[in-house]
C-alpha cells in the first residue's frame, strides 16, 4: 500500500535533509541536465533556484547559464488575482537583479514584478527544471503541497518537457499521485535518468 502524502513527504525530508555532500552531488545533477537533448534544444529554460537541502541550482550552476545563448527564467512566489498561489516568471541576466524573498528563495524584488520585457509567459517556456520533496522513477512527483509547481503545469505548451531532478535518497517506489498531478517527462539523479510518463 502506497504511504499517503504527509508520510512521504515526511520520510522524503528526513531523507533529503540527512544527505551528505549536497554540493558535490547536485553538480553532477545540473551538469546532467545540461547535456540532454530536451535542454539543449530549449530556447527558453525554467530553473528554480533552490531552498534548504533541495539540489542546488544557484552558484554551482546560474553563473554559467547566464553565459549560454539560452533565455533563462526563474520562478517567484505569488498570487494570481484569485488569491491562489502562484509562480511569476522572471527573465535573468544577471544575478545582480535578485534578493532574498520567501523561505529565502532569491527572487526578483516585488517592485519590479510585472515588469516589461522581464516577466515571462508560461507559453514560452520549452523545458522546466523542476524540485521535488519526492519522485518516482516513473515521473511522479510529491512536491511541497502549497500548489505552485501544480498550477504552473497546467499553463504550460504541450511541447514543454518537464525534468525532475532529486538526489538517489528522495526516490521512492511510487509517488501518491491524485489525478490532478502531472508526471515528469523525466527524474534525474546524480547516478541515474528515468523516463517519466509524461504529460
Amino acid at each position: 500500500m502506497t504511504p499517503s502524502k504527509p508520510i512521504q513527504r515526511r520520510l522524503a525530508y528526513d531523507a533529503r535533509n540527512a544527505q551528505q555532500d549536497q554540493a558535490r552531488l547536485s553538480q553532477i545533477i545540473n551538469n546532467t541536465v545540461l547535456q540532454l537533448t530536451e535542454y539543449q534544444q530549449a530556447e527558453t529554460v525554467l530553473w528554480y533556484l533552490h531552498c534548504r537541502s533541495e539540489v542546488h541550482t544557484y552558484q554551482s550552476v546560474l553563473d554559467e547559464l547566464l553565459k549560454q545563448d539560452k533565455k533563462i527564467v526563474i520562478p517567484y512566489c505569488t498570487k494570481d488575482s484569485q488569491g491562489n498561489n502562484h509562480l511569476g516568471l522572471w527573465y535573468l541576466q544577471d544575478l545582480s537583479e535578485l534578493v532574498e524573498g520567501t523561505w529565502c528563495i532569491l527572487e526578483p524584488p516585488k517592485a519590479r514584478w510585472g515588469e516589461a520585457g522581464k516577466e515571462v509567459s508560461p507559453q514560452q517556456i520549452d523545458c522546466v527544471v523542476v524540485p521535488g520533496v519526492a519522485f518516482d522513477k516513473q515521473g511522479g512527483r510529491l512536491g511541497n503541497g502549497a500548489g505552485y509547481y501544480d498550477r504552473l503545469f497546467t499553463r504550460l505548451k504541450a511541447s514543454c518537457k518537464l525534468i525532475g531532478i532529486c538526489f538517489n535518497c528522495q526516490l521512492v517506489e511510487q509517488v501518491c499521485m491524485q489525478k490532478y498531478d502531472i508526471y515528469m517527462d523525466k527524474v534525474m539523479t546524480e547516478t541515474d535518468i528515468y523516463a517519466g510518463r509524461g504529460r
